[in-house]
């Protein structure tokens, strides 16, 4: 390599271009086709198999690379979900740390016809399958950027690329690889994340924070076994209705506003201007490209508003339910109990762990009519960047300008990434590169599900970029 060479852009996306069609994405549909839940939602994951097949998938187009001195390995730790470690060495002593993951989201209901979660569908720029944007494509995109920086002898930092298999499930076993790989993985002075979302697929997105999270079930139990509704109504409270009158101690039910205040935090103004400069940008797409049923309207017209209330206030979302049958077998029966599956997102710089502590409390506490009622759940904290250092900060606008044709940008946003928080704890002098290529309509976790494929192109490139700009800085 030579010290002066700087990366061609035209060359860069001309290659980039090539080796996703030819190469990455055969082997990205390969991966959609792999039911490879993540272990919260297959508690046989195992057994199964699927997720020894996704890694083995990823790690053999890995080891393909024609990168000098790339090392790709397995790690594996008794019953934990294994992790791939790959290093490739570079030409000063910094250590630049790529991640993503490759557990995926379960199947869930609502896909099109023609559609499903473990068929890869092509339409256009659009792939279509579960866990191909979120976040498959990550281990393919870290290391073509390597590769095309090698392509044009650009000088580099040492890279670490680390790709889980628990994200979805909050990275539980992360924290043990972490520590058993701690001196492969060193101190990286630059974090690439490439498991977050974009405004729009027309610029550089960077996400400076997520919200974290506390997730759990309420149960409510109010008879040892349900009993015909004509006799128990009226004397026996339904248990359904004891839920309501819980969850409305946390959230207020005309507004959705949470009530708690060890929930809550205040929202910086730096990040304010951030989102109003988004707002300004994205207009009403951020709003129109949701899938609106009926006549169904926003909780306000306010654009800025509406993404702070995503990126920096708490909402509580039910994601499930148990102790209710299907309509078709609905009988006249006063249930015995209702349980819910409770999602309540936090701020960031929210202690994860104090907000379970008041949400639980305010559940318990004083059950109406006696009735027994129990919350049990986990928590994620959420996570706030550091300040974007002037190198940092225009290497992305120059990445943006050149693969986008318009400056990057950068806002929070409402998901959460545990293993932001922890290297945040773990390398406070890092700086961050959060971004990802879940842009309107791509639908993470839910039906429909795609990857755009020109963003993931250009997203590519713009890595190389920066890491470029990084060993140069």
């Amino acid at each position: 390599m030579t010290s002066h060479a700087a990366l061609q852009p035209d060359q860069a996306l001309s290659s980039s271009e090539r080796v996703w069609e030819s190469e990455i994405l055969p082997v990205l549909n390969d991966y959609i086709r792999i039911p490879n839940k993540s272990q919260h939602f297959d508690a046989e994951w195992k057994q199964h198999g699927h997720m020894d097949r996704a890694v083995a998938l990823i790690e053999a187009w890995c080891k393909r690379q024609p990168i000098p001195g790339l090392v790709v390995e397995v790690h594996r730790s008794g019953d934990l979900a294994p992790v791939i470690l790959m290093e490739v060495p570079g030409t000063t002593d910094d250590t630049v740390l790529l991640y993503g993951h490759l557990d995926k989201q379960p199947e869930i209901a609502g896909w099109r016809d023609g559609l499903g979660p473990w068929q890869p569908v092509r339409e256009g720029d659009k792939l279509y399958g579960r866990g191909g944007a979120d976040d498959g494509y990550s281990a393919f995109a870290s290391l073509l950027a390597l590769r095309l920086l090698h392509e044009q002898k650009v000088p580099h930092a040492r890279c670490v690329i680390l790709i889980e298999a628990g994200e979805e499930s909050g990275s539980p076993d992360l924290p043990v690889y972490m520590d058993a790989l701690a001196a492969r993985i060193g101190r990286p002075s630059l974090i690439v994340c490439l498991d977050s979302g974009a405004g729009d697929y027309e610029a550089l997105w960077a996400t400076t924070s997520l919200r974290g999270m506390a997730a759990g079930n309420l149960r409510v139990d109010v008879l040892r076994e349900g009993v015909h509704s004509g006799s128990a109504s009226g004397v026996v409270p339904s248990s359904f209705r004891i839920a309501r009158q819980l969850l409305a101690r946390v959230e207020d039910a005309d507004t959705g506003r949470v009530l708690l205040p060890e929930l809550h935090t205040e929202i910086p103004p730096a990040r304010r201007a951030q989102i109003a400069a988004a707002a300004e940008a994205l207009r009403g797409e951020a709003v129109d490209s949701l899938p609106w049923a009926g006549r169904t309207r926003p909780v306000t017209t306010d654009l800025t508003e509406l993404l702070l209330n995503r990126t920096w206030r708490p909402t509580l979302s039910v994601t499930g339910a148990e102790g209710m049958p299907p309509l078709a077998n609905a009988g006249n029966v006063l249930r015995p109990y209702t349980a819910l599956k409770i999602s309540v997102r936090l701020p960031p710089r929210v202690d994860p762990n104090r907000a379970y502590l008041a949400l639980k409390t305010t559940l318990e506490k004083d059950p109406p009519y006696g009735a027994t009622v129990s919350f049990e759940g986990d928590t994620a904290a959420g996570w706030d960047a550091p300040a974007t250092a002037p190198w940092l900060e225009a290497a992305m606008d120059r990445a943006s300008l050149a693969y986008f044709g318009k400056p990057a940008m950068a806002m929070g946003e409402g998901g959460t990434i545990p293993f932001m928080a922890m290297l945040g704890e773990r390398f406070p002098e890092a700086q961050f590169l959060i971004t990802g290529v879940l842009g309107p309509e791509s639908n993470a976790h839910g039906p429909n599900e795609f990857l755009h494929i020109p963003m993931a192109k250009r997203l590519t490139c713009c890595v190389a970029h920066v890491i470029a700009a990084h060993a140069a800085r």
